[in-house]
């Protein structure tokens, strides 16, 4: 089961990480209040699609990539398990057991990301 997210270009220290993944389609989006992300104008989100084999070695590519000046994450799923990547720290969350998502979810917190940024549903589709 291949893996399917979104990567905001923005958030890239490197950008040739998207070279290494199967990008599904992108779309260039204005940035609003709500955000809380006053330093872009906008953002560039590129829904990737990614092998389940390179799953995790992908997720710490990302995680390396991912700028140091703003908090940000990225996350993909298939049906069974959610990576959620911050720079440096790489979660992989059981879908099927809900309650490991409180753990991701405090950490972000503690990097000042906005709580309603930080909402996994394990029952979102893939």
């Amino acid at each position: 089961m291949n893996y399917k997210g979104v990567i905001i270009k923005e958030s890239l220290r490197d950008t040739a990480i998207l070279d290494q993944l199967k990008i599904v389609s992108t779309e260039v989006e204005a940035v609003k209040e709500s955000h809380k992300t006053p330093w872009l104008k906008q953002w560039t989100l590129h829904t990737v699609e990614i092998d389940e084999g390179d799953a995790q070695s992908v997720a710490e590519k990302i995680s390396k990539a991912l700028e140091s000046k703003h908090d940000w994450y990225v996350d993909f799923k298939n049906e069974k398990y959610h990576f959620i990547i911050f720079r440096n720290k790489v979660f992989k969350v059981n879908r099927d057991k809900p309650e490991e998502y409180k753990e991701v979810k405090q950490y972000g917190v503690s990097l000042g990301i906005p709580d309603y940024q930080l909402d996994f549903s394990p029952n979102v589709e893939v």
